[in-house]
């Protein structure tokens, strides 16, 4: 089983989500760190709230859980602290696919990043995932649905906008930054809207329920995808 530590939001988690169980053919335990929202965990950064994060990740490996990941990019900045608090490994973050697909992509290619919000995506957080801090990045319009849904909450959705929304922002970034090669989604609530993305963009995408499949994948316990003899 997994652990999925999510903030303290109200929107509707859809399939996709990292927040959805329906996201992932494997058993998950969703827990909400009771007054991490949105504005004290990306905005504020409050250093305060990385004790609840601590002592959540210690409840889900408690419980069973074999790792643990998260529904906010951001705690890319409290990688390093929870992973060492939990006892299982944790994945906090997309951003940490950064630096293996910057060996990935073609010399003179870059890899950017779509965000939930580019003004606070600094230096010091591209660095505790260890990504390049020249690492080109574009964020949603702080104005835009999606950002507001994701900031204030809504008791709807509507998928159709919030895909727009992302889907522009990526033709910001390919726009000002003309020498990428792929794209890191760091919000992980822009993976339902990923195909959307891949359509309207010849470059390979990539986000946190991808890398999350995969960290589950490796992790005790888990099922095999291939048998020995699958191999040769």
């Amino acid at each position: 089983m997994l652990g999925i530590l999510t903030l303290d939001t109200h929107f509707p988690r859809i399939p996709g989500d990292i927040g959805a169980p329906e996201t992932f053919a494997f058993p998950v335990r969703i827990v909400a760190v009771k007054g991490a929202d949105v504005d004290g965990v990306v905005h504020r950064q409050d250093r305060a709230l990385l004790a609840r994060f601590a002592a959540a990740a210690c409840d889900l490996a408690a419980a069973g859980c074999v790792g643990i990941t998260t529904t906010c990019g951001f705690l890319a900045r409290w990688q390093q602290e929870l992973a060492s608090a939990a006892g299982v490994p944790v994945l906090t973050s997309a951003l940490l696919q950064l630096p293996l697909l910057a060996r990935c992509v073609a010399a003179g290619k870059r890899v950017g990043v779509l965000t939930y919000s580019a003004p606070d995506l600094d230096a010091a957080t591209l660095a505790a995932a260890g990504a390049d801090a020249a690492t080109p990045v574009e964020g949603v319009d702080p104005d835009s649905y999606f950002a507001r849904t994701i900031r204030h909450g809504s008791a709807t959705l509507d998928r159709g906008q919030m895909a727009a929304d992302v889907i522009a922002a990526a033709q910001r970034l390919c726009a000002r930054h003309p020498d990428l090669g792929a794209i890191v989604l760091e919000c992980a609530n822009m993976p339902p809207y990923r195909d959307a993305l891949a359509a309207q963009s010849s470059l390979p995408v990539f986000d946190a329920a991808q890398a999350t499949a995969w960290f589950y994948s490796g992790l005790p316990g888990t099922a095999r995808r291939y048998g020995r003899s699958d191999l040769w």
